[in-house]
């Protein structure tokens, strides 16, 4: 018989004819390179500026739909059109891309320049808004400015984005200073200017909205690197400001006791909202009833079109609609994150990190307490509950975002690639989108 070649072996044959399996290393080798192809697309200069604008505009326009479709037997109710509301905030979401896209042009010196006088004006607001005949309580707050027929205007709203870009200067001065490494230069004047938005919200009864500010305050003080003894003792005093706030409420107290409530409870139903929220999130099963096919919002369910606009879409579009809210959320969240990581500007790297805690914070508690996670704290869904006032300031926001994110050096290179005639001014030749050959002088071979 004739010897085998060194070296060589024969294929072993697979039983059945069928093909070989294929190797592991391989499987994994495949997610390694996917893994790979999505962290350099992430890591591409234009991504988070994508993100932001994409997840916002989603967010806004699902919320459109939601609140049309929460909205209608409300609106009925007292007798209106159907599409009353959804009007209102169709309008208001016009008047807020347009704040968008202006902010999202304006330059980062603009921006330091209005902290101060958007400052002033929330606090007067603010303050008008406690004054007898002109300040108005809704749901029992006296938060809200009448603007003249249907229209109403709540300042607290506007505080949120002042004591963003009035804390993120502020930072930043003192930044340039080199006084934050002193606790006081890092808490003074920022936490007893924060206490006073705090106070004038209290005032008003809103304790939602003042947790949110709060929440800003810790985000602006972990951005800057606040200690970590500064940052437990600045949290010891605000929790201990806001149990006591609680504990003297008695309308607080039963939303505490609402907690993974699935009872509306005995004589006069405390836990009505609670209940019946995670009942419409239950009856939505894994794709939802159908938009527009909601039953809790026929009267059961409070504010179905506002604070618990979220349980209204778990019904409708089921978990994958809600799923899809959170994923929109979370991508917006990380966008924010990287703009503020990858600054070298101190007053950006402030303001989207402060502006990054008021979106997700906020998100985290309407969700939360439609969950029955989380007391009912009254406050909307970012970008997504009805509420022009909530809506405007936050798509300003958005626009700081975007702005800042335009002003990374390697986004602003790209964007600069993409205007017209530029290849010309800078002497390229564009021959595909991936090359770029230069231009030969005259003469030369």
């Amino acid at each position: 018989m004739p010897s085998r070649t060194a070296g060589t072996r024969r294929p072993s044959a697979v039983r059945g004819g069928g093909r070989a399996p294929t190797p592991p290393r391989a499987s994994r080798g495949g997610v390694r390179r996917m893994y790979e192809q999505a962290r350099r697309a992430w890591d591409r200069p234009l991504t988070a500026y994508y993100v932001i604008f994409g997840a916002a505009l989603l967010i806004t326009t699902l919320g459109l739909v939601m609140v049309y479709s929460a909205s209608m037997i409300t609106a009925l109710r007292y007798d209106l059109v159907p599409s009353y509301f959804f009007r209102k905030q169709f309008f208001a979401a016009v008047l807020g891309t347009a704040l968008l896209l202006v902010a999202s042009r304006m330059p980062v010196k603009l921006h330091r320049a209005l902290a101060y006088p958007i400052l002033v004006g929330a606090v007067f607001l603010m303050v008008l808004v406690q004054i007898p005949g002109i300040g108005r309580a809704v749901g029992g707050n006296q938060n809200w400015i009448s603007l003249g027929g249907p229209f109403m205007l709540q300042p607290s709203e506007f505080g949120k984005l002042a004591l963003i870009l009035w804390g993120a200067d502020l930072l930043a001065r003192k930044q340039d200073m080199k006084l934050l490494t002193q606790w006081k230069h890092m808490l003074v004047p920022l936490v007893p200017g924060t206490f006073l938005l705090l106070g004038l919200i209290m005032l008003g009864g809103d304790m939602g909205t003042a947790i949110v500010l709060t929440a800003i305050l810790f985000g602006l003080l972990w951005t800057a690197g606040a200690p970590t003894r500064l940052f437990v003792g600045v949290l010891g005093v605000a929790g201990a400001i806001g149990f006591l706030l609680i504990k003297t409420s008695a309308n607080r107290m039963k939303r505490f006791a609402c907690i993974g409530a699935t009872d509306p409870g005995g004589e006069g139903a405390p836990c009505l909202q609670a209940a019946h929220g995670i009942y419409a999130l239950a009856s939505g099963g894994w794709f939802g009833s159908g938009l527009g096919a909601s039953v809790e919002k026929w009267g059961q369910l409070p504010e179905a079109h506002t604070d618990f606009i979220f349980a209204v879409t778990g019904e409708e579009l089921g978990l994958a609609g809600t799923l899809s809210v959170l994923a929109l959320f979370a991508a917006l969240g990380y966008a924010g994150i990287r703009v503020a990581g990858r600054t070298e500007d101190p007053f950006v790297r402030y303001a989207a990190g402060g502006v990054t805690t008021w979106i997700t914070a906020q998100a985290v508690i309407n969700i939360g307490a439609v969950l029955g996670l989380l007391p009912i704290a009254g406050v909307p869904l970012p970008l997504f509950s009805y509420g022009g006032s909530a809506l405007l300031p936050t798509m300003f926001a958005v626009g700081l975002l975007i702005a800042f994110a335009r002003q990374e050096p390697a986004a602003k290179a790209a964007l600069a690639m993409r205007r017209p005639g530029w290849g010309r001014r800078a002497g390229v030749r564009w021959k595909s989108m991936r090359r770029r050959v230069k231009k030969r002088p005259s003469g030369e071979r």
